[in-house]
């Protein structure tokens, strides 16, 4: 069944709009001149060239890229003077305290203001789209929330290690989450202690990191989890186990017993079937298809063979994604255009496929907040939703002026972006239909471009209303009138799917 569901589209049809469905599910788009060179390809070499992308160059992310001391544990002679100032009662000493801890809070929340600039700008730049686009992945899937957390470094770091995951092997990710410090603090693991258990992590480990709701585990099992990840805390910026708070004692967890510590705990949980159907059908909805209702009878089989897939691989990455961006199914009618784009995908779609400039990316990061997904912000544990809670009337308005935002440069009124001048050339969007003396055919051009941003061919009755458009103001496809014919087409509600 693995073999039939996954079976992989013939070579002679990965042409030029399969490379561009590729170049924007396994990444966040490219232009058309990276589309035609995939193609050129063919669909083996394209697939490794995305999936395989240690090959290609890219930035080192530093560790000390940003500072890991605003939000750091006072030394021994701060903790003495507060200790102190409270056991004497010394207002000016206390208030004191309080100024500086207030001082280095707003330090930091400009820190991680800083870094959703940065991450917003590596995803727009990379040589390497399926690294970040997995890193986001992550980040939505093992949700942690800055609000919470109050310290940018560990977001940092905790956005390092799903980078250094991204296409390597879940269960090894899993194994350095239950040490993550962001993740320790956000679920208060660091409160978990054998005398005191705290159920927070356990729970959330086998409900939306491994298994699923409700699926082979009972409350027993959470209370056992939660006694296996005792002492499992950190200080400063590095995981520490503290034996003194770990319940060293036999626990049975799903069937099993045994002294588990949070090790033993992850090991029992990844060995069962539900872990590997579970992540299958999340990376489905990601990649493949996350359009509402219940799967169809071909959805579910070509989830289970993901799942068998993960399982024979031992949980690693690479050769299920090879599978999948290389199978038929991928690039079936059923699953091009039904995905709906995050405000991430979006944005960064919108920039590396038409090559915009990038304006302002402070502006980008507001925009994005202001559709429902502000990176190193999730909602709460479960991450963003995704799917149709992206698109209301308010979402759908912002996306719209989002993108005239890139085109042109002007921002709406009511939004505190920085207004552009930087011009937009255009015209490489068409170099490729260009006649011998330079112009470019109006209706091919136009349907081109069209077809190019939506992914798909435009209805009969859209492209007729562009045509009209364009036409009603000269013969020639200048930069002017391509602006104009993006513009209308990123109005569309089709140029909201991928």
């Amino acid at each position: 069944m693995s073999e039939e569901a996954l079976k992989p589209l013939p070579e002679k049809l990965f042409d030029y709009n399969a490379a561009v469905h590729l170049l924007n599910r396994a990444g966040f788009g490219g232009t058309p001149a990276q589309a035609r060179a995939l193609a050129d390809m063919g669909l083996n070499k394209a697939v490794d060239q995305l999936v395989k992308y240690e090959s290609q160059p890219n930035e080192p992310v530093k560790a000390d890229l940003f500072d890991n001391s605003i939000m750091g544990p006072p030394t021994d002679e701060q903790r003495e003077m507060a200790r102190k100032a409270r056991q004497s009662n010394d207002e000016n000493a206390l208030a004191a305290l309080q100024r500086e801890r207030q001082h280095k809070q707003g330090l930091d929340r400009k820190q991680i203001a800083e870094l959703q600039k940065w991450w917003i700008k590596r995803m727009i730049e990379t040589p390497r789209p399926l690294e970040e686009k997995m890193t986001l992945f992550y980040h939505g899937h093992f949700a942690t929330g800055y609000r919470t957390i109050e310290d940018s470094f560990h977001m940092y770091q905790q956005n390092q290690l799903f980078r250094k995951f991204a296409t390597g092997n879940f269960a090894q990710l899993a194994h350095r989450m239950i040490r993550d410090p962001a993740m320790l603090k956000y679920l208060d693991n660091d409160e978990n202690r054998k005398s005191s258990p705290n159920e927070n992590l356990a729970r959330e480990l086998m409900e939306l990191f491994t298994l699923g709701e409700g699926r082979g585990y009972t409350e027993a099992d959470i209370k056992a989890g939660a006694l296996a990840l005792t002492g499992y805390t950190f200080e400063d910026d590095t995981f520490q186990f503290n034996q003194n708070n770990h319940d060293a004692s036999t626990k049975n967890i799903m069937g099993q017993s045994g002294p588990f510590d949070g090790d033993g705990f992850l090991d029992v949980i990844l060995a069962r079937n539900e872990c590997a159907q579970f992540m299958a059908g999340k990376l489905f909805k990601f990649f493949v298809n996350d359009l509402p209702g219940e799967p169809s009878k071909e959805q579910k089989a070509f989830i289970l063979a993901m799942a068998n897939t993960l399982r024979a691989s031992k949980y690693e990455l690479k050769p299920l994604l090879d599978a999948v961006f290389s199978s038929a199914y991928f690039y079936s009618a059923d699953n091009r255009g039904a995905i709906i784009k995050s405000p991430i995908q979006l944005t960064v779609q919108a920039v590396r496929s038409l090559r915009t400039p990038v304006r302002e990316l402070s502006s980008l990061a507001s925009a994005t907040d202001l559709m429902g997904q502000n990176v190193f912000f999730p909602p709460n544990v479960k991450g963003w939703d995704s799917g149709r809670s992206w698109i209301n009337t308010s979402t759908l308005f912002i996306r719209q002026n989002l993108l005239v935002y890139l085109l042109t440069g002007r921002k709406p009124d009511m939004y505190e972006w920085q207004t552009s001048d930087i011009p937009f050339d255009a015209t490489h969007l068409v170099d490729h239909l260009r006649q011998p003396d330079g112009s470019v055919d109006m209706a091919s051009g136009i349907e081109y471009l069209m077809r190019f941003t939506l992914a798909q061919s435009p209805a009969p009755e859209r492209l007729q209303q562009v045509m009209a458009f364009a036409t009603s103001r000269g013969e020639r496809l200048d930069n002017d009138r391509i602006i104009a014919v993006l513009a209308l087409t990123t109005a569309m509600p089709e140029y909201q799917l991928c």
